[in-house]
């Protein structure tokens, strides 16, 4: 709030220069046929007072009508009144200062229409000339202001766009599958029950998996080779519930550095666990590709399946992922195969025309 009203005074107070500047010039350069026998340093020394006199009608006028403008609850027809009630008293004050302050004061002759015929305080003609100069000022800062505050409602809406967004992923990434971490508690017990030598090493893994969920993916953006290590570790305590799984993994990465939204490749992996292998009675397997060449990012998995089980069951969850991937990645290219015997899942991104580059 204070760095808005900061900025508003900032850019008034530049308006207000700049326009001073504009009309010194404006006035200055018509002195010189309406006074040619001024020397210059004299209609210079005149058009700088002159334009300051000005300037106790025209700030007023400005911000009185602005403050009717804002009045946001104020009907548009006393607008119009109020409005026309502050111009006829502006210009009112306008000649005031011309005809007997400016003229006979600063230029010290009386004012006249063309040089000859003297000007009455509301001749036609010169109150014309006023009005037309103060809706010129007038049209000047309300152009400035209703700018501004456009410039600031976008802002704001941007804002809350990004607000919303940051909201709807963090539901998003919620939403992933809450069973893994029973499951694989259940699986270590059954080891630990076994005595099993493998069981200190699967609840490390699980802990590298867990702190990756919890911290690390709180982040809005991560290195490819962690979200990669994290994959990896997923997989490893997943081969202990699945014994009869063959699991190829195949990487290619050019920059490991590159920076991706967590939990999004790892979706894709528990979907081919969950819906594909754990479905499955026989002998099972995953295939995973993942390439990162000159910022584009080629990923697929094939997984086992039999049936039609997986078609149904997993529509919660690439609805999931879709909708992360349009909020963060509007560009990609996600393609689904569903077979009779196996799934396949592409997606390919191209972090040059996205935000996580």
């Amino acid at each position: 709030m204070k760095s808005s009203k900061r900025s508003k005074l900032q850019i008034h107070l530049a308006f207000w220069i700049l326009y001073y500047i504009l009309e010194v010039y404006l006035d200055f350069y018509w002195s010189r046929f309406q006074f040619p026998d001024f020397k210059w340093q004299l209609r210079l020394q005149n058009s700088l007072a002159l334009e300051l006199v000005y300037f106790l009608v025209k700030i007023p006028l400005a911000y009185s009508l602005l403050f009717v403008y804002e009045k946001v609850h104020l009907k548009r027809v006393f607008k119009y009144i109020l409005c026309s009630i502050i111009v006829f008293a502006a210009v009112l004050v306008h000649r005031f200062y011309t005809h007997y302050l400016i003229y006979p004061h600063i230029y010290g002759i009386m004012e006249t229409l063309d040089g000859r015929q003297p000007s009455g305080y509301m001749n036609g003609l010169v109150a014309f000339n006023s009005f037309m100069d103060l809706i010129f000022m007038t049209g000047l800062i309300f152009g400035i202001e209703i700018t501004r505050q456009k410039n600031i409602l976008k802002e704001q809406i941007s804002q809350l766009k990004s607000e919303k967004l940051d909201q709807e992923l963090s539901m998003l990434k919620a939403q992933i599958n809450p069973h893994f971490l029973f499951n694989t508690l259940n699986n270590i017990y059954g080891m630990a029950l076994k005595k099993a030598d493998e069981t200190p090493d699967v609840i490390l893994q699980l802990s590298k998996v867990m702190r990756y969920n919890i911290y690390e993916a709180a982040e809005k953006n991560i290195s490819l080779a962690k979200d990669i290590e994290n994959i990896k570790d997923f997989i490893q305590i997943q081969k202990i519930r699945h014994h009869n799984l063959t699991v190829q993994f195949h990487e290619n990465i050019d920059n490991p550095s590159q920076e991706i939204s967590p939990l999004i490749l790892i979706q894709f992996v528990e979907n081919a666990f969950k819906h594909g292998v754990s479905e499955s009675l026989g002998n099972t397997y995953i295939n995973i590709d993942i390439q990162l060449k000159d910022q584009i990012l080629f990923y697929s998995i094939e997984n086992s399946k039999e049936g039609k089980a997986h078609q149904d069951s997993t529509k919660i969850g690439l609805r999931n992922i879709r909708r992360q991937l349009e909020l963060l990645y509007p560009e990609h290219i996600l393609t689904v195969e569903d077979k009779s015997d196996k799934y396949i899942v592409k997606l390919t991104i191209n972090f040059h025309d996205t935000f996580n580059s």
